[in-house]
């Protein structure tokens, strides 16, 4: 039986940006005269934290797409740090100022519950997160609810990678005594108050890590697990100062970045694809159909992959191609190739879990 193609091997839509490409520069003209007019911060825009793409900007529509769609006549992009106090301010003074018809959040839906977590990681609030809030969690109160949610989407290799990632990123973030995601809260509570409709906009993270995975050797993936369980098992070092804090504030995208230096392959799965999903999301999902404005909230690290995915698209954006599932594999043929894989990750996600009750 022909092995189905890899996620290394599955070419997305657009390439990432040239060496070259600067977010900056390709957008401070459109953004400083319209956010000195909407009264935002000259610093948001200058800094580069804040930008405006207008739908001028945009490639052609593509001859798929219904007669009467329409993609936004602008796009917003506030590029946000997930552990940072004054995101949470930008995200509401931006939002108030240009009160969009729309707010796209870097979340899919099984992270969605960020939104609605309590504003400290003291496990009070509705449904007691099993998890410390991070970009990883397993949202939800019922754990084996939201594993089955995680191993329909993603397989349990994808599930096993995500509890990890999970448990390393809330150690090496524990030492910034800052709750995770305050700019989504803010993005929602804001987003009720002026009536934009909310859009969860990035790619289902169980998606993510299963083609993270399938673009690893056996030997890298063994490397992955072995170099996060050195990572948990670690002393944890005291924050004494508030460079030791930032020192230990990582953001998931310096988590990728530096997971993508010691493993180039997942540069593509973990950041491009996301981009470009991102990107699609902000002009050209359904939710956005015939909106005047729209702003996405998305971490800073992805804001260049964004923009150039937005100005630079030919009509070639697809969601087919950006989802990465690959339909070639029968049902039968994926049970039979992991029948023994899963039985051995399923034993171990026990252990996991156990794992999880004594380090967090």
């Amino acid at each position: 039986m022909a092995a189905g193609p890899t996620a290394a091997s599955i070419r997305p839509p657009l390439p990432p940006p040239p060496p070259c490409f600067d977010y900056r520069s390709a957008s401070l003209a459109d953004t400083r005269a319209a956010a000195a007019a909407a009264d935002l911060p000259a610093r948001l825009v200058e800094s580069g934290a804040l930008v405006r793409v207008p739908r001028r900007r945009f490639g052609p529509v593509p001859a798929w797409r219904p007669p009467d769609f329409a993609e936004p006549e602008e796009v917003w992009i506030l590029g946000t740090s997930h552990l940072a106090a004054d995101s949470a301010a930008d995200v509401a003074r931006v939002l108030q100022a240009l009160r969009p018809d729309n707010v796209v959040v870097e979340l899919c839906r099984s992270r969605a519950g960020i939104m609605y977590a309590p504003d400290s990681d003291d496990g009070s609030g509705p449904g007691e997160p099993l998890l410390k809030s991070n970009m990883f969690s397993l949202g939800g109160a019922k754990f084996f609810g939201a594993v089955n949610r995680s191993i329909n989407l993603g397989g349990q290799s994808a599930l096993a990678l995500r509890l990890l990632l999970a448990v390393f990123s809330s150690k090496i973030s524990s030492g910034a005594n800052r709750p995770f995601g305050e700019e989504f809260r803010a993005a929602r509570k804001v987003s009720e108050d002026i009536g934009a409709q909310l859009v969860l906009g990035d790619r289902p993270i169980e998606i993510t890590l299963e083609r993270a995975l399938k673009s690893l050797s056996w030997d890298e993936k063994t490397r992955l697990v072995v170099s996060l369980f050195r990572g948990i098992t670690s002393t944890t070092r005291t924050v004494d100062t508030p460079e030791d804090e930032k020192a230990a504030t990582v953001s998931p995208y310096e988590l990728y970045n530096k997971l993508s230096f010691s493993y180039p392959s997942l540069l593509q799965p973990l950041i491009h694809e996301r981009d470009m999903f991102l990107a699609w999301s902000l002009k050209r999902s359904k939710a956005v159909n015939g909106s005047k404005r729209v702003v996405g909230v998305i971490g800073k690290g992805h804001m260049n992959g964004v923009v150039h995915a937005l100005i630079s698209d030919q009509g070639d954006l697809r969601f087919r191609d950006l989802v990465g599932r690959e339909s070639s594999e029968t049902w039968a043929s994926s049970i039979v190739k992991g029948l023994i894989r899963d039985t051995v990750i399923g034993v171990a996600l026990w252990a996991l879990y156990e794992l999880l009750q004594t380090v967090l």
